[in-house]
């Protein structure tokens, strides 16, 4: 996945703590104290990139556990601190992870996985710093198959093949090349106008179809020491074939084609690495779900404080095998969240309690986060949903007394029910919005106002009835 700095912000090691906070808050209501507390790890991040090599190897990163009930923006907060600090993110869900000896998901594939994603994203740089070369090579090569350079002369002794007019000092050859050079900058003109994008080219294409093997083993893909490339290339690389396309078509795909042979993915890989290994975050949630010890009578999954225990070393700082080389945690950013309502932090094994030193307690949300939540963020809800009805035409209007019912119904339904905190918004303005919604296509009048009484009767009836609010709301 690549992250990109919004264009607004200044560069990412710029960024004061007071300054990254400022930036959440765009995002994400309330929760100062964790907004607090990533703030600091990653200003602190850049203030490690600064110190001396020696020093800096010692300074390891200072990991957060976020406790709250879902909904309140743990995540959320994770993955803006990350687009802010231009890093690698992954989110896991601990509760998928099993001890070794267990079938499920091995813990060091949190790594792995972070890893690809670097890749994905210093690859998407490196093609946009090469873009306008790769359309200038593409553009030459289409124009080759528009109008392919004069027929081939052989040489006057015949020994060294065919060349092309090109390199002829003839001076038939020198008018040949001259009229052939002409008409090559007019078919770029026309191309660059859009003239030629009614005709077709033949290009040879390589096929994408990927063998199927099936690999039976203890170990991860990663572990096997048997590179099938190397085995069968001609298999795996795939063969060309000649395929028609039009000429927008043929154009992009050269264009990938030259992009790929100007990116270099080995240095790529290097780069993606060292981005991981220096300033990757990685969001475990649910860590609450295996804060549990064996033999506690929590229930019969006895390899929670197995996971906690597989968990501890990538934490702690180990070495974990990718296909693209071997990536060190040590300093990777590990921010764990969970809810904790069964179980506490400190069920947790004491080793990986000692590895979360920051922890911060998020709020359960009320009515008056719900109203901001709804109107506030640069994504806030009822934006999305103007915006949403735009695109048929239909002008949508919140009024405020409309937005106020909306939180207070949410909060009605999650005191009743299960709090899950914001995300009771999404289950509400679905309903809210259903018939606006399935008839907007067909609606004849475009301007629509929301008001406290089209909300009385759209969600009183199901808020009232309590049995009905826990299917529906």
């Amino acid at each position: 996945m690549a992250i990109s700095l919004p264009e607004t912000l200044a560069p990412a090691d710029s960024l004061t703590p007071r300054q990254i906070v400022a930036e959440l808050d765009k995002y994400v209501i309330g929760q100062k104290d964790a907004k607090r507390a990533v703030a600091i790890a990653l200003r602190n991040r850049m203030r490690r990139q600064k110190l001396p090599p020696e020093l800096a190897e010692e300074i390891v990163p200072k990991n957060i556990l976020m406790i709250g009930p879902t909904g309140v923006g743990k995540t959320e907060i994770a993955r803006r601190l990350a687009r802010l600090a231009q890093s690698p993110f992954i989110k896991v869900e601990a509760s998928k992870f099993t001890e070794v000896g267990y079938v499920g998901r091995d813990v060091e594939s949190m790594v792995r996985d972070l890893v690809e994603l670097a890749v994905d994203m210093v690859r998407e740089e490196r093609i946009e710093e090469v873009h306008s070369k790769a359309e200038q090579n593409a553009e030459e090569r289409l124009l080759d198959l528009l109008l392919p350079p004069p027929r081939a002369t052989l040489e006057p002794d015949g020994d060294r093949g065919p060349r092309n007019l090109d390199f002829i000092q003839s001076s038939s050859g020198s008018s040949t090349q001259e009229s052939w050079q002409h008409t090559r900058e007019k078919f770029r003109e026309q191309l660059r106008d859009g003239r030629l994008d009614h005709r077709s080219v033949d290009l040879e294409v390589r096929e994408r179809a990927f063998p199927s093997f099936e690999v039976i083993t203890g170990s991860s893909i990663e572990e096997i020491d048997i590179n099938i490339k190397d085995m069968l290339p001609g298999l795996i690389q795939g063969r060309t074939r000649k395929r028609r396309m039009k000429v927008p078509e043929a154009f992009d795909y050269l264009v990938q084609e030259e992009e790929g042979k100007l990116v270099d993915m080995d240095t790529v890989a290097r780069v993606a690495v060292d981005r991981v290994e220096q300033s990757g975050i990685i969001f475990v949630d649910e860590i609450d779900k295996i804060a549990g010890r064996e033999g506690g009578g929590q229930g019969p999954d006895v390899s929670r404080e197995g996971v906690q225990r597989d968990i501890l070393p990538i934490i702690e700082g180990t070495t974990v095998n990718s296909k693209y080389g071997m990536v060190r945690t040590d300093h990777i950013l590990f921010i764990a969240a969970g809810a904790f309502h069964v179980s506490k932090p400190s069920d947790l094994i004491p080793e990986l309690q000692g590895r979360f030193p920051i922890r911060v307690e998020l709020e359960p949300l009320g009515k008056d986060d719900f109203v901001r939540i709804l109107t506030e963020p640069k994504n806030a809800l009822v934006k999305q949903y103007v915006a949403l009805m735009e695109t048929e035409g239909i002008t949508l209007r919140f009024l405020e007394d409309a937005i106020d019912r909306i939180a207070d119904y949410a909060t009605i339904v999650n005191e009743r029910t299960e709090n899950i905190g914001a995300r009771r918004l999404h289950t509400v303005m679905e309903r809210l919005l259903d018939e606006i919604s399935f008839e907007g296509p067909d609606l004849r009048d475009k301007m629509i106002t929301i008001d406290a009484a089209y909300v009385e009767r759209m969600l009183a009836a199901i808020v009232k009835n309590e049995d009905l609010s826990r299917y529906i709301l």
